[in-house]
């Protein structure tokens, strides 16, 4: 059931979240991706899988994910016994709905010689159907600990595997969905913005199309790009990701400029994920009052999920929380 889209008028709605959190024993965890205003209330701010570690490390008996419904989901795999909740349930991932655990099953059932690498970014069912699971820090090093001549099925981003194939050299089955933020990055846009700024680098996610990338001076998660943006000596740089990441970036490094990547209108108001627009104070502040709408799973589907995740941790455990997957190379480059 997703939370109500109310308006809570006279209400100190930091105060009483911060009331809740303590009251309710409770974690707050926001991603990169979220609202600034959620982000400077929340415990941790990070990439998902790190959030859900971090959560599972401490002592809190609740959850509040502000992010989307797999992350959540993600968190209660690893957090059986905590209560998570999420602000809205309807905070999907076009990623996660490109992928149907009915047509991935019959997928694999039709390459029987492949094993699945799936980015997180998808459903618990997917994650139970799946060998290992990767994050963009994490899948290059577990791609290289995998014999060359085992065939890999990708998905469910084939903009990051395709990156990770003209990386590595591995041929791999791609499947066919994308991230309708990542997707929204125009090229002759950003070609514009970089000669208005001539030596600024761009810094872009691997889940954008290789027309991004083929201009990116470097690749990486959300956390490698705010890393890179913050070590990196320009005092301009060009960002082509959800453009919330920028309020980290703007708190660590006031004295640079960071001018998010624009879509195909020449702004950044298409690159802003709905999904997780759709999580406010108002929702959060229900979530932690109720402790609904909540993340609930059948406990066989959870240990089958887990065991993918599982596999990632055991080949790229110190990868987590990194998201450095380097320079973007290309054939002939």
């Amino acid at each position: 059931m997703n939370a109500p889209n109310v308006s809570l008028k006279g209400l100190d709605l930091l105060a009483e979240i911060d009331r809740l959190r303590k009251e309710r024993n409770a974690v707050i965890l926001a991603h990169y991706y979220q609202d600034p205003a959620i982000q400077d209330l929340a415990d941790f701010v990070g990439d998902s899988l790190d959030l859900s570690r971090k959560a599972a490390a401490t002592d809190a008996d609740v959850i509040a994910f502000c992010g989307v419904r797999f992350m959540a989901e993600t968190a209660k795999i690893l957090s059986p016994q905590k209560i998570v909740v999420l602000p809205d349930m309807a905070a999907g991932c076009s990623l996660e709905d490109s992928c149907p655990p009915d047509q991935f099953k019959a997928f694999r059932e039709a390459h029987p010689d492949h094993i699945a690498l799936t980015y997180i970014n998808c459903s618990t069912e997917v994650k139970a159907l799946s060998d290992i699971i990767v994050t963009s820090s994490s899948a290059e090093t577990i791609l290289a600990q995998i014999p060359q001549d085992q065939k890999i099925i990708f998905g469910p981003d084939k903009n990051l595997g395709g990156y990770l194939k003209r990386k590595t050299g591995r041929d791999m089955l791609l499947w066919p969905g994308v991230c309708i933020v990542h997707e929204a990055f125009s090229e002759t846009e950003l070609l514009k913005l970089r000669a208005q700024h001539p030596g600024a680098p761009i810094l872009a996610h691997p889940e954008c199309p290789p027309h991004i990338l083929d201009y990116a001076d470097h690749v990486g998660s959300t956390k490698a790009i705010l890393d890179y943006a913050l070590a990196s000596e320009s005092d301009v740089m060009i960002v082509a990701t959800e453009p919330h990441i920028i309020h980290q970036m703007e708190k660590a490094a006031p004295g640079k400029t960071f001018i998010g990547a624009p879509g195909a209108d020449g702004n950044c108001n298409c690159n802003m994920c709905p999904y997780m627009a759709l999580n406010t104070l108002e929702k959060l502040y229900l979530a932690l009052r109720d402790l609904t709408p909540r993340v609930e799973m059948d406990e066989d589907l959870r240990i089958a999920a887990k065991k993918s995740l599982d596999r990632m941790l055991e080949m790229a455990g110190r990868t987590v929380g990194q998201g450095d997957v380097g320079r973007p190379i290309f054939a002939g480059a």
